[in-house]
């Protein structure tokens, strides 16, 4: 089942252009109608500080490259997301910490963005595109940085082995700028969702920043809170 959405600002807008976004079904637990996109700690700064940052700028920087052809200085930056189901964010908190931002998939495929592909290493589709993409290095121009950011090559590199399709990952060139009520749900952990609420009320009440009315989830509850927290939300 498919539902047609129209294209948002800042991608093709006044064209006229459609995009179809698959449907999520309510009994099908394994499936999300979200991405994910998780800060993590850099350098001096904590994941709550980026965090922060994101949410009072309202844009999400793209600071590094994905994808084959990562190495090269043509490929482009990108924003990388997740689309593993709400009940299941514990796994990648465990890795990247308890704060981030939800948006429904259909405001990132809106924006062109989307689901990654693999190529596993070896392979001759995986060989192709390290081709065309080495011979692309000096042009940013060259249509394969169209693709090349969304298809990893998961496989053994030296003593390291690289496998994350369980991230169900996403990903969007370029820098995303977004407004206060696009963000679907904030991920914050349980113990600070009184104090953000009140932080956003008081940001807004004296015309400081945005102010995110949207659900609170923690990253480690289970399906139950996760829908209870949503249900609220529209009372």
């Amino acid at each position: 089942m498919t539902t047609l959405r129209h294209r948002g600002a800042g991608a093709g807008e006044g064209t006229g252009m459609v995009k179809l976004v698959g449907s999520a079904n309510e009994n099908w637990p394994d499936i999300s109608p979200y991405v994910v996109h998780f800060t993590k700690a850099e350098g001096k700064r904590k994941a709550y500080d980026n965090s922060l940052s994101i949410l009072s700028h309202r844009r999400i920087e793209a600071r590094s490259r994905f994808g084959t052809g990562r190495q090269y200085a043509a490929a482009p930056l990108s924003i990388c997301f997740s689309e593993i189901p709400l009940h299941n964010l514990a796994r990648l908190a465990d890795k990247r910490g308890c704060y981030g931002i939800g948006f429904r998939k259909e405001f990132i495929v809106e924006r062109d963005g989307g689901p990654i592909m693999y190529a596993y290493k070896d392979t001759p589709r995986a060989k192709a595109l390290r081709t065309m993409a080495s011979k692309a290095k000096a042009d940013q121009d060259d249509s394969i940085w169209k693709i090349a950011p969304f298809v990893d090559q998961p496989g053994q590199y030296g003593p390291k082995s690289y496998f994350y399709e369980w991230e169900r990952e996403w990903r969007h060139v370029g820098n995303l700028d977004f407004k206060e009520t696009d963000a679907a749900f904030l991920i914050i952990p349980e113990n600070l969702h009184s104090q953000a609420r009140g932080f956003f009320n008081d940001a807004e009440a004296e015309n400081l920043g945005p102010n995110y009315r949207c659900p609170f989830i923690d990253p480690y509850w289970n399906a139950a809170k996760v829908k209870a927290a949503f249900d609220e939300a529209q009372t």
